[in-house]
């Protein structure tokens, strides 16, 4: 699952990026750096039959999100002729610039799992999941290992919103819920359900107890919901009674 949601979180970072490539004359200059190539902000301007200073302005903006890069010459292809004075920039389209285009990934990594499963069959569909569950596990535990017990499912809650996964904990009367506002790898979840099985077993592990996945965005639900029984912190017994 994590090998999924790197790329699903990579791609949610450059489409939120502060370069918002909705701006009509802005995606236009994105769009051509993608279809047509590297150029200089005179040659975009020619291109796209807008002035030199205004396609600038809109390459500063993609410059300072890291879409788009300034060099002294192009990527690829040959390096022209230089004139005298100092060299136009050359822009040129980052990976972080790309990834704001539309992608298949999600496509893709389902298309993968089905083909695994007609050559191996379901139960590899459900190794792999678990191999990558394990992964989760092993980079949560020295996170977890670091605090109380009372405090275990908070930690659990703030390495998976590093991993892109937005939870949040809330307490319940036998516990607490593990919320996952987000999840980077739905659209495959939604058709290999596995990867939800495999993370829930981890959680498992990882808190040392019984926990019960009520529901998942991959099957419909607005949010990922895990019970996890205490042990609660005063603290939170008192908010979870109040």
């Amino acid at each position: 699952m994590e090998i999924v949601a790197t790329t699903s979180q990579t791609r949610q970072d450059a489409s939120t990026a502060v370069a918002d490539l909705h701006d009509s004359t802005r995606a236009r200059v994105a769009r051509s750096l993608l279809s047509q190539g590297p150029a200089t902000a005179a040659v975009l301007a020619a291109r796209l039959g807008a002035t030199a200073p205004a396609v600038r302005r809109h390459l500063d903006t993609l410059v300072a999100a890291g879409q788009v890069e300034a060099r002294d010459r192009a990527p690829y292809g040959p390096a022209g002729r230089r004139g005298r004075g100092r060299p136009a920039k050359i822009y040129a389209l980052t990976a972080a610039g790309r990834e704001a285009f539309p992608q298949a990934y999600d496509r893709l990594a389902a298309e993968a799992l089905h083909h695994l499963a007609r050559l191996a069959g379901p139960a590899a569909v459900t190794d792999f999941a678990r191999v990558l569950a394990r992964d989760i596990e092993h980079r949560y535990t020295p996170l977890l290992a670091a605090v109380p017990p009372d405090q275990k499912v908070g930690a659990l809650a703030e390495a998976l919103t590093v991993d892109g996964y937005a939870a949040s904990t809330e307490p319940s009367p036998v516990g607490y819920q593990l919320c996952q506002h987000h999840c980077p790898v739905a659209h495959v979840a939604s058709e290999f359900p596995q990867l939800c099985e495999a993370e829930t077993e981890a959680f498992a592990r990882l808190l040392g107890r019984h926990v019960q996945r009520l529901s998942t965005i991959g099957a419909g639900g607005h949010v990922c919901t895990t019970a996890i029984p205490g042990p609660v912190s005063p603290e939170r017994a008192e908010r979870t009674t109040s």
